[in-house]
């Protein structure tokens, strides 16, 4: 790292900080990549424990560039913010038939590092999809289809409808009913045979 970069980049770190490392890397998380103003605002807003002990190394490391390096600090960008495990206090507590609970106490280590607007790398932004392109019509199919639509073309030719063939030809002939017989011309019938019959089957009895 040569010397302009020595000026540019300028940190703070506090140390053995009464906070669990897992509380304090959320709030990190949260100012990581934004400039002071942003990062100052998300903290005042932040209803976490460890947000003020945060807020308390990135006003050092603004003291600092300002003092030291002549920069302003609302111009500064958050380049690097990151939290590390620290001592761990172990103490108990006395429980009921002469067992014990173990109590740890976690600190961690706070660092945070401030570097000017046009030398900090910032994350790329995430671009949105670009737009689907539109596909415009021509005028000349629309003037088709508006042909087809809405007029019915001329040249094209109706369908005729049948014509009924005149009924003379179309009737039939319907049969004619028979004439019933004349009591003339009915078989008479035979009285004598029925009577031959029954006196047959009487002496056969």
């Amino acid at each position: 790292m040569n010397v302009l970069e020595e000026q540019r980049e300028v940190r703070a770190v506090a140390k053995w900080v009464r906070v669990s490392p897992r509380k304090a890397r959320q709030v990190v998380d949260h100012i990581r990549g934004r400039t002071v103003p942003e990062a100052r605002t998300v903290l005042a807003f932040t209803d976490r424990a460890a947000a003020r002990e945060v807020e308390k190394v990135l006003r050092s490391a603004i003291a600092n560039a300002e003092a030291n390096h002549g920069l302003v600090g609302d111009e500064l960008v958050i380049s690097g913010a990151f939290v590390d495990d620290g001592l761990i206090i172990k103490r108990w507590r006395a429980q009921a038939r002469g067992r014990v609970h173990q109590i740890k106490k976690r600190t961690c280590h706070i660092t945070i590092k401030l570097a000017a607007a046009d030398f900090a790398v910032l994350p790329p932004p995430v671009s949105p999809p670009p737009p689907e392109p539109e596909v415009e019509e021509e005028p000349e199919a629309l003037e088709e289809e508006a042909l087809t639509v809405g007029e019915p073309d001329a040249e094209e030719p109706q369908a005729e409808e049948p014509q009924e063939e005149p009924q003379a030809e179309a009737e039939v002939a319907e049969p004619q009913a028979e004439a019933e017989p004349t009591p003339e011309e009915k078989p008479k019938r035979r009285r004598g045979v029925r009577r031959r019959k029954k006196s047959e089957e009487a002496e056969e009895s």
